[in-house]
């Protein structure tokens, strides 16, 4: 039963751990592929999904307002 307790345990630190990480990622504007991976997989299967380079031109010149588009970003 200790085993138990302690690897559940061990699964909720790494769990926060990669929380904490995505959360940073996306305070400085590194988008998450592995999100959007995971989202284009189980709602749009069969479709094409970008490649990491593709995607994060792609997010940086939404966040930039790039070909007119709006700026959303704090400064």
């Amino acid at each position: 039963m200790k085993n138990t307790v302690s690897a559940e345990i061990s699964k909720r630190i790494v769990a926060a751990g990669q929380t904490a990480v995505r959360t940073a990622r996306l305070m400085v504007g590194v988008p998450d592929y592995d999100a959007y991976v995971a989202h284009r997989q189980a709602q749009h299967p069969g479709e094409a999904i970008m490649s990491y380079e593709v995607f994060f031109r792609e997010r940086q010149a939404s966040r930039y307002g790039v070909n007119g588009g709006k700026i959303s970003r704090c400064c």
